[in-house]
């Protein structure tokens, strides 16, 4: 086979590079290690920024985004009891989108398949082949993998690393040459998705002394809440009525007031982290996503972060093949970074504001504390958080 860009992974990601790439008339496979079923079914973020929705606008596959999505002009932090508004549309003019990735993920691949470029499911033993160093060059790497019990071999000008964390396309670069800075935080997030309605119309975002909480939601039918938790604790020790207790005493009485409850329809626990590998490229392989970077979820940047860094790639990659230019190539690498590291900052400033990282009589306790307090009483503080929340622009 022969593409001009070979994507490995079908995640958001990969999906949006293909789709923005076809619409610049460049060719693109995208391979995918697993099913199409687990992939559309995959239970991920959900709140998306103004950029990442003018990316599906311009794209032309935003008509469901549009009639299902809930639009956000700001959400609540919880402290002490007490609710706190942060108006978004009035501290910056824009608002977000709570779209779930799920949903995103399907609008993809249907659009996709519908115009016929391919995505190849359950390509196995996927390898990078014939990278030449570190410098773009002119050597034409290609892909092998396994698929229907065959090999395959697919050759291409570049190929874009966009399978997630644990993928193959960040090993490949030689770990001398790809520094990393990771930060492991010392808890996790206990998250519940149930078909009940939202406890509030917004989200609501709570500093508690047992932990960090957060209610949010898929759709006015559909909740999704979150609770801090020990990084080792397992799903037997939190059964569905613990979970909605400690919730509601962590959310607040007005919060559990409105809260409906009923049996989960998936359970997690999920690590939290920050993670950065630089550069995000090695030659003619290209980084985007969670294959590059990981934030804690508290900010909601990691599906954002994922279609900034499609549109850098794609734009950089459609400038190549539009005039020959090697410029933008070489400078993506950069370009995305700089907007990668403010979502970092951001990301990491909110988990240390919210969640139980010392014990409430210490000095750093009571910096946070002194941190909410001045976000609530301040109009300048809460433009910072606002402008960050709804995104950064690109």
């Amino acid at each position: 086979m022969r593409a001009q860009v070979a994507i490995i992974g079908a995640g958001p990601a990969g999906l949006l590079l293909g789709e923005l790439l076809a619409l610049a008339g460049i060719e693109t496979v995208i391979v995918e290690q697993k099913s199409r079923a687990y992939v559309e079914s995959r239970v991920r973020a959900g709140v998306l920024e103004q950029g990442t929705v003018g990316l599906f606008d311009k794209l032309g596959i935003s008509a469901r985004l549009h009639a299902q999505g809930l639009v956000h002009n700001g959400f609540q932090i919880a402290v002490r009891g007490q609710l706190h508004r942060i108006d978004l549309h009035a501290l910056t003019g824009k608002s977000v989108v709570v779209y779930g990735q799920t949903e995103v993920t399907r609008d993809l691949i249907a659009a996709r398949l519908a115009a016929g470029r391919p995505i190849l499911f359950e390509a196995a033993d996927v390898a990078i082949r014939n990278l030449d160093g570190p410098d773009i060059g002119n050597t034409r790497p290609h892909l092998t993998f396994m698929r229907d019990g065959q090999s395959q071999h697919l050759d291409c000008d570049f190929i874009a690393g966009c399978d997630g964390f644990h993928g193959v396309s960040r090993p490949t670069i030689p770990a001398a040459l790809l520094p990393t800075c990771e930060r492991v935080y010392p808890f996790a997030w206990l998250g519940i998705l149930a078909e009940v309605a939202p406890c509030s119309p917004e989200l609501i975002y709570a500093r508690h002394r047992n932990g960090f909480a957060l209610a949010s939601m898929r759709s006015n039918t559909r909740s999704r809440y979150y609770i801090q938790c020990g990084p080792d604790e397992k799903l037997d020790d939190w059964p569905d009525e613990r979970l909605w207790d400690e919730l509601r005493r962590r959310l607040g009485p007005e919060a559990a007031a409105g809260m409906t409850t009923g049996p989960a329809i998936e359970k997690s626990i999920a690590p939290l982290r920050s993670f950065v590998a630089e550069p995000m490229q090695y030659g003619r392989l290209f980084l985007a996503g969670d294959a590059a970077h990981i934030v804690p979820p508290t900010g909601a940047k990691g599906l954002n972060l994922a279609a900034s860094d499609a549109y850098y790639l794609s734009e950089a990659i459609a400038r190549h093949y539009r005039d020959g230019s090697r410029d933008a190539l070489a400078q993506y690498s950069d370009t995305a970074l700089r907007r990668v590291w403010k979502a970092e900052r951001f990301s990491w400033w909110m988990t240390g504001l919210l969640h139980k990282l010392y014990d409430e009589q210490s000095f750093e306790a009571r910096m946070q504390t002194a941190e909410l307090d001045y976000l609530f009483g301040s109009r300048a503080a809460r433009t910072v958080l606002a402008e960050n929340y709804v995104g950064l622009p690109y």
